[in-house]
């Protein structure tokens, strides 16, 4: 199908005559008729209603809008596949206050020079987010990929981001005084954090990490945001919750809250950067350039990750 000839629908579509369409696209309105008349006897259908006061679409081409639309989309994401430098990187992550989005933006300060956009493609699973990888749908994506799986053609993981997790605590907690603890301290403690999907990624992770430390892990109840579970900790003497020591979330002064290390072993969750070895991006390798001397600072003996994240 004649891109220019979808191109030339959807604009009158959207202005609702042929005319204002082929001033939008700078050819004449005879240019525009004869495009969209191709079409229709392409697809067998009328889609517009012609009439002295302008044109309208017929329930056919109602139909046919967005998935014209899409059409337009899939046409420029192919042509940035061969021309990557004329678009910005596009990287995705879970959540934008996490580690993987902290460590981009000191890599847009070091690199102001590459137009980064990171996105969240609210996908719950690894797989989810690699198939976004190997469609183009992204450039690359931070996930805790399990490396049992096998991954699809000509897609790569690493470096991977180790994100050492710290208990965040309320003034009144037991711990809340504590420099840091031992991992088996935190048994007996109700650890909440909420927002935790069945079949996602981190669910699995957590699971284990209890599991494995006798550990009461939990998502009950339901998950008002960020602030308000740290209004909740505040307020608490036996509630607690994990996060990484790179993640950037803010509370009021008066809410007092700790984040204190934990220790023997240091509970790690591993965001990986996944991308697709024939993505010519020149940012991407920009990219994997700065995270390799970024994690190789950040290395530590007497680390714990899930089983099924280890290399």
């Amino acid at each position: 199908m004649d891109v220019e000839v979808v191109r030339t629908f959807v604009a009158a579509a959207d202005a609702g005559q042929f005319q204002e369409a082929a001033v939008d696209l700078h050819v004449t309105q005879q240019a525009v008729s004869k495009r969209i008349a191709a079409l229709e006897r392409e697809l067998g259908v009328s889609l517009f209603n012609r009439a002295a006061r302008g044109s309208e679409l017929t329930v056919d081409g109602q139909a046919f809008l967005p998935h014209a639309r899409e059409l337009l989309r899939i046409a420029v994401r192919a042509i940035e596949s061969v021309q990557p430098g004329t678009r910005a990187l596009r990287v995705d992550v879970v959540h934008r206050r996490i580690a993987p989005a902290v460590v981009l933006q000191d890599f847009y300060r070091s690199k102001k020079e590459i137009p980064l956009d990171v996105v969240t493609l609210g996908s719950h699973t690894a797989e989810g987010a690699v198939a976004a990888v190997r469609d183009g749908l992204v450039d690359a994506t931070f996930r805790a990929y399990d490396m049992s799986k096998r991954l699809p053609l000509g897609v790569e993981v690493g470096p991977t981001l180790n994100s050492a997790l710290e208990l965040l605590v309320g003034p009144a907690h037991p711990l809340a005084n504590f420099k840091e603890v031992d991992l088996s301290q935190l048994r007996g403690h109700r650890i909440w954090v909420p927002g935790i999907i069945d079949g996602s990624e981190w669910a699995v992770f957590y699971a284990q990490l209890a599991r494995e430390f006798e550990l009461s892990i939990d998502a009950l109840g339901p998950h008002f945001g960020d602030e308000s579970l740290m209004d909740q900790l505040s307020a608490s003497s036996n509630l607690a919750t994990l996060v990484g020591d790179h993640d950037r979330y803010l509370w009021p002064t008066q809410h007092d809250l700790r984040r204190i290390p934990i220790r023997n072993p240091i509970p790690v969750y591993p965001h990986s950067l996944i991308w697709l070895n024939t993505n010519p991006h020149p940012g991407l390798a920009a990219l994997r350039a700065f995270l390799d001397s970024y994690t190789a600072r950040e290395t530590a003996s007497d680390i714990w990750t899930a089983e099924w994240l280890r290399n």
